[in-house]
């Protein structure tokens, strides 16, 4: 699933960047979008066992704002730079709406409709300001900002609906079918149904976080769960060695990089 043929025509402003600072979705992009789902799932749960939840989420905002920093700071796209601060945004996210639901006692069905209104609200403060929702048109710093506040909200937004699947008695095996055939829907419905590209990229998009998710906790978590007994130490160390593995391709092959777009 793709936006190519959605670019933005506007005039660019506010902080005009040399280069897309995003890269071209491919499925190598999905296939990395999913296991950072996991990752960061697995990673936060394992940080707050190891150092405590509100060190854990110092760490992890830490951790976020110096990966946004170099993000921002980067002139145009670069694979190591890009994935690290979805990586981060991805273990954030989680302990984000993990505060919410253990911390300040908020049920999962109140936190779920919570992040959906903070992710349409980003978006339409978006589209307000700049007239497209286009992953193809992030070459401006305010559209940046935006991108990244939509990405922060569509991880808590998929953590506590992974969560909410889960507890709801599908446990996180079942989650994890639930979602991979609900991401098959803004694909078709794109492929087939005349959906809008960037409608059906952010659907899919939101999606993947609790599909990944879901895996990974049915990985790691203990066979009374329903899970593989794996551990949280592992699956977030097997994870990160497959995100590794991909992100160097990329870096190498250089396949994500849209060569087509007039700057």
């Amino acid at each position: 699933m793709t936006t190519d043929h959605l670019t933005d025509n506007r005039p660019l402003r506010h902080g005009l960047h040399a280069a897309s600072k995003v890269p071209e979705v491919t499925v190598y992009f999905w296939i990395i979008k999913v296991l950072t789902t996991g990752m960061g799932e697995t990673a936060s749960d394992y940080l707050a066992h190891v150092f405590g939840p509100i060190p854990a989420v110092g760490l992890g905002g830490i951790g976020l704002v110096a990966a946004l920093v170099v993000q921002f700071a980067a002139r145009r796209y670069l694979a190591w730079i890009y994935w690290t601060a979805i990586v981060m945004v991805s273990v954030f996210g989680t302990m984000a709406a993990d505060v919410l639901h253990v911390g300040l006692g908020v049920p999962y069905a109140l936190s779920t409709p919570f992040f959906i209104a903070a992710l349409a609200a980003v978006f339409a403060l978006w589209y307000r300001s700049e007239g497209t929702l286009s992953i193809h048109s992030i070459r401006t710093r305010r559209r940046e900002i935006f991108y990244w506040a939509a990405v922060l909200a569509t991880f808590a937004l998929g953590t506590a609906a992974g969560d909410l699947t889960a507890t709801m008695g599908l446990g996180y095996l079942g989650s994890a079918i639930l979602y991979a055939a609900a991401i098959a829907v803004p694909a078709a419905a794109h492929r087939w149904g005349g959906l809008n590209a960037v409608v059906a990229f952010w659907a899919a998009y939101v999606i993947t976080r609790p599909l990944g998710a879901s895996v990974a906790d049915w990985m790691a978590v203990g066979r009374g769960r329903g899970g593989l007994d794996l551990g949280l130490g592992p699956v977030t160390l097997s994870w990160t060695v497959a995100i590794l593995g991909f992100v160097g391709y990329l870096a190498a092959s250089r396949k994500d990089i849209r060569h087509d777009v007039v700057l």
